[in-house]
């Protein structure tokens, strides 16, 4: 049975009223009189069920709390207030932003003690085993799909190398996170790890860009400067696209991977520098060098490790979560009334193909939680369409489950998510309903809408 506990914040109000004592009876209560402690209380413990107990309605005690409630909009709030405060534009949208019920006085201990059993009940759904929020994925590789698994094996195995890494992947992919987690768990970690889009500096300073240049070695360089391969000394330099270097570049960099020393533009000094270097490119490097686009022996110096990043559409099973993660990960931006994705959405999700692979991924994302209009998140908010119906006709019982989980979804949207009205609607009980979502697999991940399973094959 999940442990009900509850956070009470009164801002300037040490002691807790009688009513809201008597409604939290039996809760295991943690009180909070500022943001800073309650914050505190939110990071030490997990609570899925938070009170406001709300004083003083003045604009700048608003403008603080909306923005505390953003950054803990996980948790299921319920206001306590005086009439007045709701004549007040500010407090209005703050209640219907963030809080999933509200209470006036004077309070009703008996029906607030109804309201606060039924956001637990929601919370419930919302994180089926508490404490999960501690165990994040690795933010560069997330997903568990049998090639991301596979890539996570060879970074270890590649990491405790010196050798150069040429990482392959379509544009998109995330062959910098890939080289990031490379030098995350190599010996160099503690050292720089420095990126650079070959694709993205201009040829006529490329050359300075990367091995610097002295003082006076071309007009305006009024002092020596150190170039981005030397900066990364001690670490790790990532060359990005590296297809696109200048021929001439190439013959400097091959003599760089040869000798370990470079030379400042300007300069006939060579400096000795110590770097990994991990290249990446999103074409066909064995290609580009039988077109005499790249140079054969620069292509042999830098494939020694090779790893493989995988399309997106190779990972399904990582669509989702990592939905999911962009959703934590830019909370800030969302509308304060988007809690997640719709079952449809999260179905329009799987079937697209996403040749853009994660940056489509993420930017679709963080777009439908900008422009979403509902509480959760649609396939048109993501710019997809909705599945179509399948043309193959579906054994009864496939039919019958599809069905079944249609109706649920339905009536919840038409329940706003209310279990009470959408068991009513259905004509079940609420344990009834309960027990239909744990069936069809709709339980909610800790961004709070439930998510079907997918659909019988």
């Amino acid at each position: 049975m999940t442990k009900k506990t509850i956070l009470c914040l009164a801002l300037g109000s040490p002691a807790l009223p009688d009513p809201l004592n008597a409604a939290v009876e039996g809760w295991e209560v943690y009180s909070a009189v500022t943001l800073a402690e309650a914050r505190r209380q939110l990071q030490a413990r997990h609570m899925q069920v938070g009170v406001l107990l709300v004083e003083a309605h003045d604009e700048q005690s608003c403008a603080a709390m909306d923005g505390f409630l953003h950054e803990h909009w996980d948790v299921h709030w319920v206001a306590v207030l005086h009439a007045p405060a709701l004549e007040s534009p500010a407090w209005r949208q703050l209640v219907h932003d963030h809080c999933g019920d509200f209470h006036t006085w004077p309070l009703d201990a008996q029906r607030l003690r109804h309201t606060l059993g039924h956001a637990h009940g929601l919370a419930a759904l919302r994180h089926p085993q508490p404490g999960c929020r501690a165990a994040q994925p690795e933010p560069a590789l997330t997903g568990q799909s049998a090639a991301i698994a596979r890539l996570r094996r060879q970074i270890v195995k590649v990491a405790g190398a010196s050798a150069p890494v040429l990482i392959a992947g379509e544009s998109g992919s995330g062959k910098e996170l890939a080289a990031q987690a490379v030098h995350a768990h190599s010996p160099r970690r503690d050292g720089p790890f420095v990126p650079i889009n070959c694709g993205a500096i201009p040829a006529a300073l490329i050359q300075s860009e990367l091995f610097g240049y002295e003082r006076g070695a071309f007009t305006g360089a009024a002092r020596e400067k150190r170039g981005l391969i030397e900066t990364a000394q001690g670490g790790s330099i990532f060359l990005d696209e590296i297809g696109d270097l200048p021929m001439e570049l190439q013959a400097n960099l091959l003599r760089f991977l040869q000798e370990k020393t470079i030379y400042r533009l300007g300069s006939t000094r060579s400096i000795a520098v110590d770097v990994r270097v991990i290249a990446a490119s999103h074409v066909n490097l064995a290609q580009a060098v039988a077109r005499g686009a790249f140079r054969e022996d620069l292509y042999y110096r830098l494939n020694v490790l090779a790893l493989d990043v995988p399309p997106l559409r190779e990972r399904r099973e990582d669509l989702l979560p990592l939905a999911e993660q962009f959703f934590h990960t830019y909370a800030s931006e969302r509308a304060p009334r988007v809690k997640g994705f719709s079952v449809r959405a999260a179905q329009a999700i799987r079937d697209h193909d996403w040749p853009g692979n994660v940056r489509e991924l993420l930017n679709r994302v963080r777009r439908a939680m900008v422009m979403a209009e509902g509480r959760l998140i649609q396939p048109h908010d993501l710019g997809l369409s909705a599945a179509p119906a399948p043309h193959v006709a579906a054994p009864l019982d496939d039919a019958r489950i599809r069905a079944e989980r249609d109706a649920i979804d339905a009536s919840l949207q038409r329940a706003g998510r209310n279990i009470t009205l959408a068991a009513r609607d259905l004509g079940v009980s609420r344990m009834t309903l309960y027990r239909l979502l744990a069936k069809h697999g709709m339980v909610a991940p800790s961004h709070g809408c439930y998510t079907a399973a997918p659909p019988p094959k």
